[in-house]
């Protein structure tokens, strides 16, 4: 199968079903994805500020998933750079939750380091 973007309706990487929570799965999946969508819930940034946010993110890398993000509306271009679209901002509700989770979880693991 060519590595195209993902989406409800079609075989995906582990599934073959087109199931949409699959296509999602295979989309978030995929490196820099939710990296991207992280950086730009933050406002617009444009292609040079984004892989500066995202620090080692190769321009091909970044490219495909910027094309990929587009092609599943998460994201669109606009007048300032990308940005995060209607559907990709109540993505983001979703997984907003997980940045204190995490914080929580990195705590929780040093103490269990330090003891």
């Amino acid at each position: 199968m060519p590595q195209t973007t993902p989406l409800p309706g079609a075989p995906v990487r582990g599934s073959k079903s087109g199931k949409p929570i699959m296509a999602l799965f295979d989309l978030l999946g995929r490196s820099w994805a939710l990296g991207i969508l992280w950086q730009l819930s933050a406002g617009p940034l444009t292609f040079r500020q984004l892989q500066d946010k995202c620090e080692s993110v190769s321009p091909t890398v970044l490219n495909k998933r910027l094309k990929e993000l587009r092609e599943s509306q998460f994201i669109e271009r606009g007048s300032e750079g990308y940005q995060l679209s209607p559907t990709g901002v109540d993505l983001f509700h979703l997984l907003k939750p997980f940045g204190p989770f995490a914080r929580h979880w990195a705590d929780k693991l040093q103490l269990t380091i330090a003891m």
